[in-house]
């Protein structure tokens, strides 16, 4: 599964080193009923090619017009769709929605060639950063994130903007809470991996669009297999699988790691991850156990909600009491 942005960026890449002009657009706010989230990607040459998506395809449409119309020469603006929209469109979207729109104009330059691999690697997962544009003179620059937090922040003249891999939900064995867990990601827009070894588990199970690999999840993850964006899971009840996952896990840059189990289950975990395992205390804070919000789940589904929910609200940097 490759991640749309990246895309995007890729072939802005090739645009802009065979010497086209680029405009790169971004969502930047949504109100209402919006189909693609703060964030989202769509570039377009000086020659009428594009790739990415803003809206369901309105958008597009108007944008493209635009631009074959000469419009969009300064070095940045922001468009808004919608109720009140910018007078120059021409398209409304649905059910009350607003869009805006953030439009650099990116000439053929070493500069621009150096900025768009920069957000290459970090959509291949190689770092986090933020992206920071001048909306006054459309100056850009790019920092290391750190943190979780929202994907877009604007603050007077500047916007900032985080870029990083596709959400990666790892899932570490399957359960009937990793299959409900592994639907609702994604529809969230996450990548999903189910890693488990054992074939007699696996047989008849249809996850469409799930990557499926029958090793043991502590491999998948030693080999590299997550990155700042991954939330690991493990959902077994089977320690075999679930301990050795937490070890390799908390080894990693993954956002959240979590394991299911009741408190006292979660304490024993706990005493053996730090006596076979070796885990500091500062490793077994990383670990989210009891998983998940404290919803009361009893049904698989339930408390596959409430893992995503707590994964989301980690990934907006929200605390518990906050909610």
């Amino acid at each position: 599964m490759q991640h749309l942005d990246l895309q995007v960026v890729r072939r802005a890449l090739e645009w802009s080193a065979a010497g086209r002009r680029i405009w790169l657009c971004t969502v930047l706010t949504t109100y209402g009923s919006a189909p693609r989230a703060p964030g989202s990607l769509l570039a377009v040459n000086d020659g009428g090619q594009w790739i990415g998506s803003l809206s369901g395809g309105c958008v597009e449409e108007d944008f493209l017009e635009r631009v074959a119309e000469g419009a969009f020469f300064d070095p940045v603006s922001i468009v808004r769709y919608g109720a009140g929209e910018d007078p120059r469109s021409r398209v409304s979207l649905p059910c009350g929605g607003i869009l805006d729109v953030l439009v650099e104009k990116l000439d053929a330059d070493c500069a621009v060639l150096m900025h768009l691999r920069e957000l290459q690697s970090a959509l291949l997962g190689q770092r986090r950063l933020i992206r920071e544009i001048d909306l006054v003179s459309g100056a850009r620059s790019l920092f290391a994130d750190g943190e979780q937090g929202a994907r877009i922040a604007r603050e007077n003249d500047r916007v900032r903007i985080r870029v990083g891999a596709a959400q990666r939900l790892l899932l570490a064995g399957y359960s009937s809470v990793a299959q409900a867990c592994a639907e609702f990601a994604l529809g969230l827009g996450f990548e999903v991996i189910l890693c488990d070894p054992r074939d007699e588990v696996l047989e008849g199970v249809l996850l469409d669009g799930v990557e499926i690999r029958r090793q043991l999840p502590s491999m998948f993850i030693a080999d590299g297999g997550c990155h700042r964006d991954t939330a690991v899971v493990a959902l077994t009840h089977d320690p075999r699988i679930d301990d050795l996952a937490m070890m390799e896990a908390v080894r990693t840059d993954a956002f959240y790691i979590g394991v299911m189990g009741s408190l006292q289950t979660s304490q024993k975990r706990f005493e053996r991850l730090r006596r076979i395992g070796g885990l500091s205390e500062a490793e077994l804070a990383r670990i989210h156990a009891p998983i998940g919000l404290n919803l009361g789940s009893k049904t698989p589904a339930e408390i596959a909600l409430a893992v995503l929910a707590d994964i989301l609200r980690i990934r907006r940097g929200i605390a518990r009491d906050q909610l």
